[in-house]
């Protein structure tokens, strides 16, 4: 019973927090440039999630990361669809991996 308990309360500290901003952004009148600023904090948020990982992805290779993150950038600047983007991101990868021993790296 205690651990039921335990995760109501969690929940509810969990959930005042998101609600309070919820209830009163709506009635908040932002500057241009303030909504432009928080309309760039998801981005930058992917940013931070992504990058690290994309230099750790394979220890042996550093660049099979940068080459993936390259490729799908390219293809999301020319707005193709997010599954075409990872299947081919995940097909250059695949040919990369099979250069590698070619190339002696």
């Amino acid at each position: 019973m205690n651990h039921v308990l335990l995760i109501i309360v969690v929940a509810i500290v969990t959930f005042i927090p998101r609600l309070i901003p919820a209830l009163f952004v709506g009635k908040i009148e932002f500057t241009p440039k303030v909504e432009e600023f928080l309309n760039l904090i998801p981005y930058t948020a992917l940013a931070a999630l992504i990058c690290p990982g994309v230099l750790t992805v394979d220890t042996n290779y550093w660049f099979v990361g940068l080459v993936g993150a390259i490729v799908a950038a390219g293809l999301a600047w020319k707005k193709v669809h997010i599954g075409l983007i990872v299947v081919i991101t995940v097909i250059a990868l695949i040919c990369l991996y099979m250069l590698i021993p070619v190339m002696h790296l």
